[in-house]
């Protein structure tokens, strides 16, 4: 019996193994599913050496929001051992100007009042318009926010504030990539992915409907079916 392929399914900012559990149960038959958080890490360096110390020497990667950021470097570091790659509702630029001072903001709001205060502020607008105020939905969602902590949420914040550009690696990515955006994702919106995906050779864009920037958890199936088509493309 040949050995399962590894995915990777990379957590964004203050996500943990919630956000993706409905994509390991859908895939796990097939595939060695590994979900991984960034909690107590604070540089995209330290988050893509930890799952590159604990990879096989050949695996796939999803990346969601932060953890799109994550997949890249990845694959600046260490392309040779990435077979299919994911970069699902996330972002390639560098720091936008004001960014520093509104993600501070959050910060110093997590600090005084402890993560809850940021499922007023933070949370909503990332979901589909329909969710923002739906006590089951949000519910989990919080639940999760809350499990970290406010230390973790800054070391997190500083990761993403020292990120590096990553628009000149896309050229360079020549392994099946897929480009996944909710259709009204308003943290990450679909022109930004159509413009990233338009630099990387070969991607395929994908839409999810009825999708908010919180994918993996708004539209899991969607999501799930993608995934399963992606590790299905032939790799070299």
């Amino acid at each position: 019996m040949s050995q399962k392929e590894t995915l990777y399914l990379l957590c964004g900012l203050l996500c943990d193994a919630y956000t993706f559990a409905r994509q390991k149960a859908a895939l796990r038959d097939r595939y060695d599913v590994r979900v991984v958080d960034f909690f107590g890490l604070d540089s995209m360096e330290s988050m893509a050496r930890k799952v590159l110390d604990d990879a096989p020497a050949r695996f796939s990667v999803c990346g969601f929001s932060m953890g799109g950021r994550v997949a890249l470097k990845i694959m600046e570091l260490a392309p040779e051992r990435v077979a299919r790659l994911c970069l699902l509702d996330t972002g390639v630029g560098p720091v936008a100007e004001g960014e520093a001072e509104k993600r501070q903001v959050l910060i110093d709001l997590a600090q005084a009042k402890g993560n809850s205060a940021l499922l007023d502020t933070w949370l909503p607008p990332m979901l589909h318009p329909t969710r923002q105020k739906d006590p089951a939905f949000i519910g989990p969602l919080g639940e999760m926010i809350c499990r970290a902590t406010p230390a973790i949420f800054a070391r997190q914040q500083k990761a993403l504030l020292t990120r590096s550009d990553a628009r000149p690696l896309l050229p360079k990515i020549k392994i099946p990539t897929y480009v996944v955006v909710g259709r009204q994702d308003a943290w990450s919106t679909i022109e930004q992915h159509e413009a990233f995906a338009r630099d990387i050779p070969g991607a395929k864009l994908v839409v999810i409907e009825d999708s908010g920037h919180f994918v993996p958890v708004e539209q899991p199936d969607q999501l799930s079916a993608v995934l399963g088509e992606m590790m299905q493309v032939e790799t070299n």
